[in-house]
């Protein structure tokens, strides 16, 4: 029997015990006795009488076992054509000195510490000076707007800000202390201090009374020793970048993550102490927390902190050359980053280039890897792609192909299966649980594994309503798909997105995978519309891979719809009634390269809405309504 699937069989038969075991890779002050506490049933707290740091863990154990030497953090800016090397040891100084400072201006224990800086060392340096005061910190993605900023300053409360005085993207320079400065303004909360680390792409001029320059703040700053935490305290807040309504705030809590995490690297991504991990993400969301800063740092790990892009930076060889330079022995990100690489790079020119023999396995997860992403990308690498699921609130994979026990048969459309900690069942929408290969929602009973959300911060009913109350005795992901015959789990969107036409509901993800698998589509996005016949229907938008030459309203370009529509007709059946597709540019998505569907499906019924805080370039937005709005009813 394959090694994931006797793992999981034995949490199956004793979970507590499993979990239990997994801790005993980690430093506690005091050593757990119970696993899960259930007297809250359904809900469960894990570890409950243990005591550990986060930040004594992903270093200062590593320092004390003799690895000081070892690096740490490389730090990549495509930006600044610089780099940077950061070993355990000076981590530890680094951080010790930064807690100091921190404490100093009277941070303690239980404080929130709100971090908005770009993708530099001192944001990770930030991240664990927190942790090791048992601050709690709320990392807000650097560059949102200033009122999105307000909002999470009004939620978390923080008794401190720290920040970067500008955040560097292609062709410009985010004024970041600015967008700092308005979002205090709109705010009803005042932190104390605001920490301004002064870049010189955009030096920031200090507010007197407020702002406190970084350097100066480290000045003598006493190196403060670890403060041990209860397993059950919360390490970070994190708000969800959701496309509508107000951000929850996610609160992971300190000894059931860094338990899940340390068991994840070895066992789902194959990652042994001293090698290079590089999770291609940011630290504003949770791939970064968990696998930039803490999963490759508990394992002892060099991990990359990137500034850069998949493509244009200079172009859509700067992974493979990232993972030549520094033998990087696991990739990890998004598929829309592989999409974007791929519709530059069709031939993979630039990996052929690359000396890539350090790199093991491409893991994708964030969004659906479409199944024609996975086969391309498996093709051009000659190596495993594995597609896994999980989500801001679960903080590490629910469904995965285990790479450190020994790969599954890959199945492109699925994650594989469920890892120990999820049982993972199809429910209809009164509660039935489903039979294989039926659509459904896809939900876990509870009570969920170490990792996983506890509530969200200061909103316990609105963490009930919006997880618990749907189905009980269930977690409910928001998600819908099925599970084969073979235990796999396939993934097929939001059930936001699934639609409803004539009475068929159908996923957007069975027909996005029927265009994607045309020779000449990069990437694209279904979207359900209004439909006075059928209530909905729907409506696709294809963005074809460079070179194609097909301009949109050519005589071309309505033949390659003409088989698109075809091509969806035949795969998915006349039952998806699939008409209109729509040849674009580029999609509109959130700059973590989630694509905004709920935002395009408002724009083609016509209906208001508010263009997402989130988004990577409003300048998209006229684009899709220039196309989207030309009715053809």
């Amino acid at each position: 029997m394959n090694r994931q699937l006797q793992e999981y069989e034995r949490w199956r038969a004793e979970p507590q015990r499993f979990w239990l075991e997994a801790a005993q890779a980690l430093h506690w002050t005091r050593t757990p006795t119970v696993g899960c506490d259930l007297s809250d049933a359904p809900n469960g707290r894990w570890f409950g009488d243990g005591e550990l740091n986060a930040c004594d863990n992903a270093v200062d154990r590593h320092v004390a076992a003799g690895r000081g030497e070892q690096t740490a953090l490389i730090h990549v800016s495509a930006m600044t054509h610089s780099e940077r090397h950061i070993s355990y040891a000076q981590l530890l100084e680094k951080v010790a000195r930064l807690a100091g400072a921190l404490r100093r201006l009277g941070v303690k224990a239980g404080d929130r510490v709100i971090l908005y800086m770009p993708m530099v060392p001192e944001a990770v340096f930030a991240m664990l000076a927190c942790a090791r005061l048992g601050a709690i910190h709320s990392v807000v993605f650097g560059g949102f707007a200033a009122r999105e900023l307000a909002v999470r300053i009004d939620d978390a409360k923080p008794t401190l800000i720290l920040s970067a005085s500008c955040g560097l993207e292609p062709g410009r320079v985010v004024d970041y202390h600015g967008l700092l400065c308005k979002a205090m303004e709109l705010a009803n909360h005042q932190p104390s201090h605001c920490l301004i680390l002064q870049r010189p792409q955009g030096p920031a001029t200090l507010r007197a009374a407020i702002d406190i320059e970084w350097q100066e703040a480290l000045r003598d700053a006493p190196r403060v020793d670890p403060v041990p935490m209860p397993a059950h305290a919360p390490l970070y807040v994190l708000y969800t970048s959701g496309t509508t309504g107000k951000p929850k705030g996610v609160v992971r809590d300190t000894g059931g993550y860094l338990v899940a995490l340390a068991w994840s690297m070895p066992n789902v991504y194959g990652t042994n102490p001293g090698e290079t991990f590089w999770a291609a993400s940011d630290i504003g969301w949770v791939v970064g927390h968990s696998y930039i800063v803490y999963g490759p740092l508990l394992q002892g790990c060099a991990s990359i902190l990137y500034e850069g892009k998949p493509v244009g930076t200079p172009d859509a060889g700067a992974y493979w050359r990232i993972v030549e330079q520094y033998r990087v022995t696991t990739l990890f990100t998004a598929p829309t980053a592989m999409r974007a690489i791929k519709r530059e790079d069709p031939d993979g020119k630039f990996m052929r280039e690359a000396r890539l023999d350090s790199l093991r396995a491409l893991f994708l997860a964030g969004e659906r890897a479409d199944p024609d992403t996975v086969r391309w990308a498996a093709e051009k690498l000659d190596r495993p792609v594995i597609d896994h699921w999980w989500q801001t609130e679960t903080g590490w994979p629910m469904v995965a192909n285990a790479l450190g026990l020994g790969l599954l048969p890959i199945k492109p459309g699925s994650p594989t299966r469920a890892l120990p900690g999820y049982q993972i069942e199809v429910l209809d929408s009164e509660g039935r649980v489903l039979p294989p290969n039926t659509q459904g929602e896809l939900v876990i009973k509870l009570p969920l594994p170490p990792g996983c959300l506890p509530t969200l911060w200061n909103d316990p009913a609105g963490f009930h309503a919006a997880y618990l109350r749907a189905h009980p005795g269930y977690y409910t992901t928001g998600d819908g798909g099925h599970i084969d015959e073979d235990g796999y789990v396939h993934v097929m969107g939001r059930i936001d997105d699934v639609i409803n036409v004539a009475g068929h509901r159908l996923s957007t993800g069975e027909l996005e995978q029927a265009l994607a698998g045309h020779a000449a589509v990069a990437e694209c996005a279904v979207i359900g519309v209004a439909d006075a016949l059928k209530g909905t229907s729907p409506v696709g938008l294809v963005v074809l891979k460079a070179g194609i030459g097909v301009a949109a309203g050519s005589p071309a370009a309505a033949t390659l719809v003409a088989e698109l529509v075809r091509r969806v007709r035949d795969e998915v059946g006349p039952v998806a009634s699939f008409q209109r597709c729509h040849i674009v540019t580029r999609l509109p998505k959130t700059r973590s390269g989630k694509v905004l569907r709920a935002t395009m499906r408002a724009i083609a019924d016509g209906r208001s809405f508010d263009i997402p805080a989130t988004i990577e370039d409003p300048a998209v937005i006229d684009e899709i309504r220039a196309v989207l709005e030309v009715r053809h009813d």
